[in-house]
């Protein structure tokens, strides 16, 4: 980027007028046709942040001329070095961010939010701005310039003082994007991912009744899922019910309590039931960020008794206010506490944009009703998760639930959902995890896809979840997600694609590879899933250093989780192998510091998570685990005795090559495994 450029500014007004002209960054204002334009840049040696500031208004004349509705400005920004790649996150749908794999400015797609740009020696992370009031995209630019567009969504401004866009480079993606979110949420006064409290439940197995019932959820479905599960003893600890539980008419809310039809005596006896007969001791339920779709049902009893906590847009419905919504909220959450009601999923919030158009300006909308959403969700000890709001507007906002949604919805029917599902999920983690706890969707255990999306939920980070219909779940796809207390085995992060993948296509070439580490042995190990979501059989190597993170050493090994199999390699060495079309690995990475390495529990796609400490001596470790099942460990000289818990299991040990293993069932309690050599 030029340091001293001239943007190109076009200004569109409610009277037909077209203003275009240009201004200097840093050289006061300039007029145009009676608008007043000034760009302010603050520049550090790998970060800029530019402002705009214009005025319409004309003090000798009575006929007020504004900026019209849509995207009245247009402010294209001038490119001194053009980036080799760019990898545009977005909106493909007022909710939900997708990739898109572009090398020219003219095919950045409309409303994209995040921009990553590879150079010949750098990367960078542009990301444009969300003001008090107005929004800005990116969007198709021309040869050498990108263009930005700002709306507010009202119509009739005169005046605008707002942020444009920030941009940050970095040696790596990963750097650049961590430097412009972590000053986005200063600015914003929101946390970051790491400072936000992920809620207790969050921790364990859910289930949630979506995919199984839609909207035609009642009690007898939610009892007979739970009897289900039970009798499988699958060890679920928390359920949501989604969209059909409550007292609507079309799509508007008319009450607080549950449909009478549907749930006869209300939540609080059933709920109290299941928790008697289940692991299942947490519950929650869906609803609109506007209470339902539509908002309130105006003229009802709730829309009379909550008048003072909702709004009468525009548009003509009737939604939780941006300034005193937490009242409506609360009053709500206090019912369903009475209920039995644990926690919310709170989903279309990104709609408030489309709640306050031409009412509110779309930055405040969107964080006054965030805002109000958490105050009130203080009864639920704040335990939200948030869905269909990747919008900037509210990604911006949200002062400290830690939960977010983190892709379309998983649609169980849909040719070719896996790809798409795992696409969005990886590249929106990118920039999404900076801030947030991501949430990789549902998914069913019965699913022909199903051994890939558990595999995807392991390495996701998030909460872990399915949605089977009533006597579908498989327990055998679940077994390697968790303990059996049904607490996930979980990684540190959202899996993120490798450097060398985030401005390629996966669809189109290549394969796409995803890296996570996890606490193991009072240190730091990972792990890199492998997708080939091409038609074709695909190449592919990769090296520990790319996972950053990776605790250094010498040596590492490398375990193939589906081949059994393992090896050592140098931190900088290539593991090189064939993928088939449409196949799929994972490969757990462990640093190598002695004679003996743990891998954990075998049978679990991130047991290495479960090694709590090794003590080695002369010719002799012993290994603690959090619970007990298949254990795994790698060394270099062969095993002469093997000891669990007391007992000698030395003729139960597998050898295969470097690797050894010891079959045994699931029990709770600690694994103390003793090895000689």
């Amino acid at each position: 980027m030029k340091e001293h450029k001239e943007y190109r500014v076009e200004i569109h007004c409610q009277n037909g007028k077209t203003v275009c002209g240009r201004g200097g960054v840093n050289e006061g204002s300039c007029t145009l046709d009676g608008v007043t334009i000034r760009l302010e840049e603050h520049s550090e040696p790998q970060f800029q942040a530019v402002s705009l500031q214009l005025n319409l208004r004309d003090e000798n004349s009575w006929v007020k001329n504004g900026l019209e509705k849509e995207q009245p400005i247009r402010v294209f920004v001038p490119v001194e070095q053009k980036p080799k790649k760019m990898t545009a996150l977005y909106l493909f749908n007022e909710w939900w961010t997708r990739p898109a794999f572009v090398n020219h400015f003219e095919a950045i797609p409309p409303l994209t939010q995040v921009l990553f740009l590879l150079y010949e020696d750098h990367c960078a992370c542009l990301v444009p701005m969300v003001g008090r009031e107005w929004k800005a995209t990116l969007n198709g630019g021309t040869e050498t310039e990108f263009c930005l567009k700002l709306t507010e969504r009202m119509g009739g401004a005169q005046e605008i003082d707002e942020p444009l866009y920030v941009l940050s480079k970095g040696d790596t993606v990963s750097e650049a994007v961590q430097r412009v979110f972590s000053w986005l949420a200063e600015e914003k006064g929101i946390l970051k991912r790491e400072q936000r409290r992920i809620p207790e439940q969050f921790r364990y197995l859910g289930w949630c009744s979506w995919d199984a019932f839609y909207t035609d959820v009642d009690e007898t479905g939610i009892r007979q899922k739970a009897a289900e599960l039970a009798q499988k003893s699958v060890p679920v600890r928390w359920m949501i019910i989604d969209d059909g539980w409550m007292s609507t008419q079309g799509r508007y809310l008319t009450d607080f309590v549950p449909d009478r039809e549907k749930f006869p005596h209300g939540f609080r006896e059933m709920v109290e039931e299941i928790r008697q007969t289940s692991s299942i001791n947490r519950f929650g339920v869906w609803h609109a960020l506007g209470g339902y779709w539509s908002g309130v049902k105006p003229g009802t009893e709730l829309a009379r008794r909550e008048a003072k906590h909702l709004c009468p847009t525009v548009g003509g419905e009737l939604v939780p206010s941006a300034e005193t919504g937490a009242g409506f909220y609360r009053d709500w959450y206090r019912v369903l506490k009475q209920e039995g009601i644990d926690f919310v999923k709170v989903d279309g919030q990104s709609a408030a944009a489309i709640y306050y158009e031409n009412t509110l300006p779309i930055a405040a909308a969107a964080r006054g009703m965030n805002e109000s959403l958490e105050n009130g969700a203080l009864l639920m000890d704040n335990a939200i998760i948030n869905c269909m709001g990747m919008a900037m507007e509210n990604v911006l906002a949200r002062p400290m639930s830690a939960i977010s949604r983190n892709s379309d919805d998983f649609v169980p029917g849909k040719e070719g959902g896996f790809a798409e599902h795992l696409l969005q999920n990886a590249y929106n983690s990118l920039y999404h995890n900076e801030l947030y706890c991501c949430d990789w969707d549902m998914f069913w255990t019965s699913h022909p896809d199903c051994i890939k999306h558990s595999l995807l939920r392991a390495i996701s980070g998030g909460p872990v979840y399915f949605s089977d219909r009533v006597g579908e779940t498989v327990p055998a796809v679940l077994k390697p997600l968790t303990y059996l207390d049904g607490e996930i085995l979980r990684m540190n992060r959202s899996a993120k694609p490798t450097e060398d993948c985030i401005f390629t296509d996966p669809l189109q070439e290549g394969v796409l590879k995803l890296h996570n580490t996890a606490p193991w042995n009072a240190g730091t190990a990972g792990g890199i899933a492998i997708y080939n979501l091409t038609q074709e059989q695909q190449p592919v190597s990769f090296s520990p250093r790319e996972i950053p993170e990776l605790d250094e050493a010498e040596r590492y090994w490398v375990y193939d989780y589906f081949g059994k199999r393992a090896c050592s390699m140098g931190r900088e060495d290539q593991y090189n192998v064939t993928l088939s079309a449409g196949g799929y690995s994972w490969y757990v990475i462990l640093p190598q510091k002695g004679a003996v390495t743990c891998l954990g529990l075998v049978d679990k796609y991130v047991g290495f998570t479960a090694v709590e400490c090794v003590q080695e001596s002369r010719k002799k470790a012993v290994m603690v685990l959090r619970e007990q099942s298949s254990i795994g460990w790698i060394a270099e000289s062969p095993c002469v005795r093997a000891e669990l818990g007391g007992t000698d299991v030395t003729s139960q040990v597998i050898q295969n090559g470097c690797l050894f293993t010891l079959n045994k069932e699931e029990a709770s309690g600690k694994a103390v495994l003793s090895i000689e050599w």
